[in-house]
């Protein structure tokens, strides 16, 4: 059983496995850190472990009974808390659902905004420096 993400130097690979079509596949590099495998946890995929004689396998998946559409739409979602943890995601495109992303994006855009709007105003730049001005 080879991983993905290792074969690939990537953080996070999602695609559909010929195996489970019934699910959609998301698995981590052998090193993961717990920080990732646990923010796939929050996203609501299901974390899946396979013990062996030799490594101990770990990867995600999304829930049993979601629909085709219902599973797309979780792991586009998820993409964008992985990139923005500056995690290299890789994905096929057969997974991916156009709205659900610009949905996020939106969402995202919506808290940076609301973010910013409750900072206080940045201090006035400081004036160019020069010359002092001269009277006449």
């Amino acid at each position: 059983m080879g991983n993905l993400a290792d074969e690939s130097g990537t953080d996070v690979e999602i695609y559909r496995r010929a195996l489970t079509p019934d699910t959609i596949h998301v698995v981590t590099r052998s090193d993961a850190p717990e920080e990732l495998l646990d923010l796939l946890d929050s996203l609501g995929l299901e974390r899946k472990t396979e013990e062996t004689a030799g490594p101990v396998y770990v990867w995600h998946q999304t829930p049993e009974g979601l629909s085709e559409k219902a599973q797309k739409q979780l792991v586009t979602r998820s993409m964008l808390p992985l990139l923005i943890a500056d995690y290299k995601v890789n994905y096929d495109q057969d997974v991916y659902d156009v709205t659900a992303w610009a949905q996020a994006m939106a969402e995202h855009r919506a808290r940076q905004a609301k973010t910013k709007g409750a900072e206080p105003p940045a201090a006035a730049p400081p004036g160019p420096t020069g010359s002092p001005s001269r009277s006449r």
